[in-house]
């Protein structure tokens, strides 16, 4: 049996393991138990009603948090030529092609999201291995893979708070809706775009019911079971 510590253990006497709470409740609950002497990271936790192994029941998209991530988000671009100038006006980090993918090759990971023009994605492919697996490669269907004129829309966005979601191999979306420093407020509009955004990619394939149950937690601390209804009813509006 996993051992906690004592700032988890005191965390967790204050959760009712037997009751469903509301999105408001959860907020305030997840804020009183943070115990960590740092600024730990909300997250959303999804059990969807999915199988994961099937194509048409894969759920993939992106949600744009109007309270942010509580983060400086440092955006890449892969991009070449006229691009590369609207890029860098835009504001990106980090700009390049071949010189990128190089440095990528070899060990640097100095990013919070990748972006890259259709002409770029020839190279860019071969980091899929690197890049794949932390979350970080560019896609088409996560909006990440677009045209130089859209660039400055896309790097915008990346600031804004843009998180990335998708249906991992245990059937369960992980998405961060902000930081526990967030007022309430805050992080209930960011968990309202989440769940909006969840809601409208539901897949063509999907049977039965869509999602299962949801959590919220913190970085050290433990699962609050969300009231499934509510929590479904939110949006962003």
């Amino acid at each position: 049996m996993t051992k906690h510590g004592k700032k988890y253990r005191e965390a967790i006497e204050l959760l009712d393991k037997t009751t469903a709470y509301s999105p408001e409740e959860a907020v305030d609950l997840a804020k009183k138990m943070a115990k960590a002497g740092f600024d730990e990271t909300v997250e959303l936790h999804l059990r969807m009603g999915l199988d994961p192994r099937n194509a048409s029941q894969q759920v993939r998209g992106v949600a744009l948090l109007p309270s942010g991530l509580g983060k400086k988000v440092r955006v890449l671009v892969f991009a070449q030529g006229e691009a590369s100038r609207i890029a860098e006006e835009a504001g990106a980090d980090y700009i390049g092609d071949d010189d990128l993918t190089k440095k990528i090759e070899d060990g640097w990971l100095e990013f919070d999201t990748a972006i890259a023009t259709p002409d770029m994605m020839s190279k860019v492919g071969k980091l899929g291995r690197i890049l794949g697996r932390r979350g970080l490669m560019p896609n088409p269907k996560s909006g990440t893979v677009v045209s130089a004129e859209d660039l400055p829309r896309v790097i915008e966005d990346a600031r804004k708070g843009r998180v990335e979601f998708k249906l991992d191999r245990t059937a369960i979306i992980h998405v961060p809706v902000g930081k526990v420093s967030f007022d309430n407020e805050s992080l209930i509009s960011n968990l309202s775009a989440v769940v909006e955004a969840v809601m409208k990619a539901k897949p063509s394939g999907a049977k039965g019911q869509y999602v299962r149950s949801a959590f919220l937690t913190t970085t050290m601390g433990p699962g609050i079971r969300l009231d499934l209804r509510t929590a479904l009813a939110l949006t962003s509006s």
